[in-house]
């Protein structure tokens, strides 16, 4: 039998979001949630998305899939800043995010260029981690 959700999940979008804008590797990036009215796609960017995951009761972890969309003015830029990304939630593993414990990264699909048909003059790498976050 397996135990019953909690009463709220966490916002894993904004924690990430937020371990994200506060590492210096992306001092220079814009880290969000949602691009900003004036996006075009072309600036520093790490767009953080929750894509789905799952509920493990028995183990009682969350294990959201969290995708990056990580832009840059140039395709070498924009590979740079996605291993930078990529190496802070690598490094989420036995961390606390928020008030729980995150006790697995796992990288789904490693950064990988596809273009962006919103933003035609965009740069983009997509990458796809999985947490697992003991959630109490």
């Amino acid at each position: 039998m397996s135990t019953p959700p909690p009463s709220s999940f966490p916002d894993v979008e904004e924690l990430v979001a937020e371990v994200l804008a506060d590492a210096p590797a992306l001092s220079t990036a814009l880290v969000a949630v949602e691009p900003p009215p004036e996006f075009d796609g072309t600036q520093p960017a790490v767009l953080v998305n929750r894509r789905g995951g799952a509920w493990t009761g028995d183990l009682h972890v969350d294990m959201p899939l969290i995708e990056l969309e990580v832009y840059g003015p140039t395709k070498a830029q924009a590979h740079v800043l996605a291993n930078s990304a990529r190496r802070v939630l690598l490094a989420l593993m036995d961390q606390r995010l928020g008030g729980n414990y995150v006790s697995d990264v796992e990288e789904m699909d490693g950064p990988r260029w596809l273009p962006d048909y919103l933003y035609r003059a965009a740069n983009r790498y997509v990458s796809v981690t999985r947490l697992s976050i003991d959630v109490h």
